[in-house]
This record gives C-alpha cells, sequence and structure tokens, in this order.
C-alpha cells in the first residue's frame, strides 16, 4: 500500500524507530510541528502510534519484536509518497524486499540495529533514526528527521537527552 502526501513543497517528516512501547516526551518535542510521522518498527504497543497520530499522520511497519492482533495491521514494508519523492520503510533493512533504483525509491527508511545512520549510496538515502525507546547498550537514544524542500532532500540525526 502506498500513502500518498502532496500539497506545497516544504516538508518537515519525523522519522522514529525502535520504541519498544516508550514513546518519551523528548521524542515528541522534535516531532511536534511534522508533516507526517514515520515509524520504522519494533513500535512495541499500538498507543505509540495513537499518540503520534495526535501530532501528524503516521505511517508505520511492523518490527520482528512487533507481535499481538494489534500488530498485525502493519506491513513489513511501506511505500509513502511525498510530492513525488517515494520513500521505503522497512525494519530490518536485512529484509528489504525491493531494488530501490528499480522501484524509484529516493530514500530507505529503517531501524533494528538501534544505530543511528544517514547515508547514500548510489543515489539513494539511508536513514536509520536509531532507537527512541529504551537505551540499549551504550548506544544513542535518538529520532530523525527529513526535510524535502523541492527535489532537495536533508536528513538529520536528533539525539534526544534523557
Amino acid at each position: 500500500m502506498r500513502k500518498n502526501m502532496h500539497r506545497e513543497e516544504i516538508f518537515k517528516i519525523g522519522i522514529i524507530s525502535d520504541t519498544h512501547g516508550l514513546l518519551r516526551p523528548e521524542a515528541v518535542e522534535v516531532l511536534d510541528g511534522s508533516d507526517m510521522i514515520i515509524h520504522a518498527g519494533d513500535i512495541g504497543d499500538r498507543h505509540i502510534i495513537n499518540e503520534l497520530e495526535m501530532i501528524a499522520p503516521v505511517a508505520a511497519v511492523r518490527g520482528n519484536m512487533d507481535s499481538g492482533g494489534w500488530a498485525h495491521n502493519f506491513k513489513m514494508g511501506e511505500v509513502v509518497d511525498i510530492n513525488g519523492h517515494l520513500l521505503y520503510v522497512v525494519h530490518d533493512l536485512g529484509r528489504l524486499d525491493l531494488d530501490p533504483a528499480s522501484a524509484n525509491i529516493k530514500v530507505i527508511i529503517y531501524g533494528h540495529s538501534h544505530r543511528p545512520v544517514i547515508q547514500e549510496h548510489k543515489g539513494i538515502l539511508y536513514i536509520n533514526p536509531g532507537s527512541a525507546g529504551p537505551r540499549r547498550f551504550n548506544l544513542p537514544v535518538s529520532v530523525a528527521v527529513l526535510h524535502i524542500e523541492g527535489s532537495k532532500l536533508r536528513a538529520e540525526i536528533i539525539p534526544l537527552h534523557t
């Protein structure tokens, strides 16, 4: 299923992953003002999505830790169209089930590793916002923001001070 968002030329896309049932107030603060929020899986509980939907429309995928009846409403992969920019959301990058270039995907958003990453590879922007939920090992707690302005894409990792 493809989720579409078409309107003015400037968008703020909030990106969050691996909440594992914990939505930190610091994450809500960063995501506030987003035109859309993308959750890259390991949501932990449906109430996380409900709370995020009070900020902006949400596109979310199911992670490997999302189980139970509530989780079956979420797909393993989701295409999001923002003003003609196709984004593909998957929890585990190792389970990417398409060739991004041939599918005209501009951005791959993923989670799972809890390690924040922004990198470009063969013209495709890869974004892992890191984990916004419970701290794991010595990894940072973070979210990401994707700014779309016309044809320009700019992503940033935002550490959460917890």
